[in-house]
């Protein structure tokens, strides 16, 4: 059976995420990182697995696992969350994972997704702060689970998208509460589309501009 059949289909739930630091941390720990890099997806997998996730791509620090449920895509997160700060690390230097959720509809293709729900996901993983699980109001319409509530953070621009996301943090009991500001781009002062790019570097183009006018 293909990768591409293990994959959740319909409205999808998308999980990325990655170790705060990495490379800081790769220096500080010199031959130890491999061993605390292979636990911590040991960590994480079994968490998300547990739940039913699928995982779509490990790379690096990185992971990306995809759930047909919600509820138990968040319920993994803070579980895994926990069993980080429940473990021993080498050198007394545990790994400070974030997490982003988004929810949207998704079809698999060839073993992987492309769609801009995966992307939003990825951008509200980016969002976060080691330790911290961030989701989208896609995904909190969707779960309710005993225990855990939603610090709503407002309104922020994700890179690469025109408008705003409004993030939330889970909050649960034995996960860290206070955190920065989310990560990103500043939200804009009006409601113009974002520019795609600049005239920077572009003179060809400013000439033939000038020569049109």
């Amino acid at each position: 059976m293909s990768a591409a059949m293990h994959l959740p289909t319909g409205l999808v739930t998308f999980l990325f995420t990655d170790i705060e630091g990495s490379t800081r941390l790769a220096r500080m720990l010199g031959a130890q990182y491999r061993t605390m890099l292979a636990d911590h997806r040991d960590v994480l997998g079994m968490a998300f697995a547990g739940a039913g996730g699928a995982r779509v791509s490990v790379e690096g620090d990185s992971m990306f696992y995809a759930f047909s449920d919600a509820a138990a895509a968040l319920a993994a997160c803070v579980q895994a969350q926990r069993d980080l700060l429940a473990r021993e690390w080498p050198g007394g230097h545990p790994p400070r994972v974030r997490m982003g959720l988004h929810t949207g509809p998704a079809e698999p293709y060839h073993g992987e997704y492309a769609t801009p729900v995966v992307h939003r996901a990825s951008r509200i993983a980016s969002a976060a702060h080691g330790g911290q699980v961030l989701c989208s109001a896609a995904v909190i319409d969707a779960v309710r689970l005993p225990g855990v509530t939603f610090a709503d953070l407002g309104l922020h621009r994700l890179r690469g998208f025109d408008d705003r996301e409004r993030l939330y943090q889970v909050v649960a009991p034995g996960l860290a509460r206070e955190f920065p500001r989310p990560r990103g781009v500043a939200a804009a002062a009006h409601n113009l589309p974002v520019p795609v790019t600049d005239f920077i570097g572009r003179g060809a183009e400013q000439r033939d501009l000038r020569a049109l006018l």
